[in-house]
């Protein structure tokens, strides 16, 4: 039989057509809902995660006015704009893991704007009194943040182009349509929306509100103070792998599951959410669907904490010294005993004494869990996808557990072989003198203090926008990495790890 269009009317049909059962909405959705929340930047990642949470929302406690209102910005979504609208707005979220596939279709995104068709248009909709959210996945570049001053990118043409007064009613970033929309609201005597960023940044929160108050301060001061005083930029953490659709995961659906639809969504079965409860009109009940609504930013940061240094870190545990050692993708990695075994030392005797605890939160599940999703081989989560931009990810994921192992005089041995391993991937060449690409922003100068260094790790600790004064002055640090990276020079990955597994 032929696999079926997703769209509403062939929903009954697809929950029965496969070999294999699919979930799918049986909620009514297009004017019987409220659209409560509108999302900007509808993704891979923002469909498998806050639409998800939503849809069961929906599904299992009837929750029926923060239906989804999706937002395209860039011209490239017009991609999106015209599969969704083909599909009734209906999408499918694939599910892998070793155990095999699950698939379900996702409702929660009721309509879906193109700004480029109609910027009036997503302006209004984010001032009708239905909407009580505006949220973004909107990737790090769309926030104009410097990170150098942490202030805004006021200069960049398009910040220059939205704080004219002339350019209100056609806006280009996300700045110019909160704003546009916040003001029309304040004239109508209408609450603010709450504004909520589910990117993976650290204080994303925080970041969006001295971002859009620094745009609304340099427009109308009055705006920024009422923004300020009555808006609300809930702080989160977001957790869930979502690799980009290939076509290999379309055909897989079709023939498995009996479903055509142009842009699935393939992802694992873990998916997390912490996020402080601030709301500045209203909320969903998140709760209800597993989501952790947490007081405070600081609770926010103890369970991020967490996240950098148990999952990310061992990302790069398992990034660069893999792709060094010549893997291809995160299960390879795990499938090796050596690596395996590194990977869980370093979390339990290097990484978990250093954090705090989380009441109702276990660590050895936490770490199990990480080690069960870093071994799942239907993800095919490939090693350059991790490695990306270390220079941004090393200082955050690596070192501060370094930092406080040289404070308290902790073990910090297979930390310092993550970052010997790094030093040598800058090179750009594996074990086997493969060469590979280095995608970082830094790579020049990287590449450059590399060669200088050699086996000296000196050179590159002098990055002082990367690397402290507490890791360059101290002699155990120096001592350790030094050693690591002449063994990795001398033996490479393989050879060496046994070493860091005794």
């Amino acid at each position: 039989m032929a696999p079926l269009k997703l769209t509403d009317k062939n929903l009954s049909q697809i929950s029965t057509a496969g070999e294999a059962k699919v979930k799918v909405p049986t909620y009514q959705r297009g004017g019987a809902l409220k659209e409560g929340i509108v999302h900007i930047g509808v993704g891979g990642f923002h469909r498998s995660h806050l639409a998800v949470y939503v849809d069961q929302l929906m599904q299992k406690h009837g929750v029926t006015d923060f239906a989804i209102c999706g937002v395209g910005l860039q011209p490239f979504d017009a991609t999106m704009r015209d599969v969704l609208r083909s599909q009734d707005h209906l999408y499918t979220v694939i599910e892998r893991s070793a155990k095999g596939s699950f698939a379900h279709v996702v409702g929660s995104i009721n309509s879906y704007l193109f700004a480029p068709d109609d910027r009036e248009a997503v302006i209004a909709k984010m001032a009708h009194p239905d909407t009580h959210i505006v949220s973004l996945t909107i990737t790090e570049s769309g926030y104009y943040y410097n990170e150098n001053t942490h202030e805004l990118q006021s200069e960049h043409p398009d910040i220059q182009f939205d704080l004219d007064p002339a350019n209100e009613k056609a806006p280009r970033t996300t700045f110019g349509f909160l704003y546009a929309a916040l003001a029309r609201r304040h004239q109508q005597g209408l609450k603010p929306f709450t504004v909520m960023s589910c990117d993976n940044m650290q204080k994303n929160g925080s970041i969006t509100r001295h971002m859009l108050e620094s745009f609304a301060r340099l427009r109308n001061p009055e705006m920024a103070k009422w923004i300020a005083e009555q808006g609300a930029f809930p702080n989160a953490m977001v957790d869930r792998i979502t690799p980009q659709t290939s076509a290999a995961d379309k055909k897989a659906l079709a023939d498995d599951f009996g479903i055509e639809d142009a842009w699935p969504v393939a992802t694992e079965p873990f998916i997390q959410w912490v996020i402080e409860d601030k709301f500045s009109d209203g909320r969903p009940p998140f709760d209800k669907v597993g989501v952790n609504v947490v007081k405070n930013v600081h609770d926010v940061e103890q369970f991020e904490k967490h996240k950098l240094r148990l999952l990310n870190g061992s990302h790069s545990a398992i990034g660069y010294p893999g792709q060094l050692a010549g893997f291809t993708y995160v299960h390879e990695v795990m499938e090796n005993p050596e690596f395996r075994k590194f990977v869980w030392q370093m979390m339990q005797e290097e990484v978990k004494p250093l954090l705090p605890e989380i009441p109702g939160v276990n660590i050895d599940e936490y770490c199990n869990t990480l080690i069960e999703r870093f071994s799942n081989p239907a993800i095919m989560d490939q090693l350059p996808r991790i490695c990306l931009g270390a220079s941004g990810k090393i200082p955050q994921f690596i070192m501060p557990s370094i930092a406080e192992a040289i404070w308290v005089t902790g073990p910090f041995r297979r930390l310092c072989f993550v970052a010997a391993a790094w030093f040598h991937y800058i090179n750009g060449v594996d074990d086997s003198g493969k060469p590979f690409e280095v995608n970082d922003p830094m790579r020049e100068e990287l590449q450059a203090k590399a060669r200088a260094g050699g086996n000296n790790p000196v050179e590159l600790l002098s990055i002082k926008s990367l690397f402290g004064d507490d890791l360059r002055n101290d002699k155990r640090f120096i001592q350790e990495i030094t050693t690591a990276m002449e063994e990795i020079s001398r033996n490479g990955i393989l050879k060496t790890l046994p070493k860091y597994n005794a």
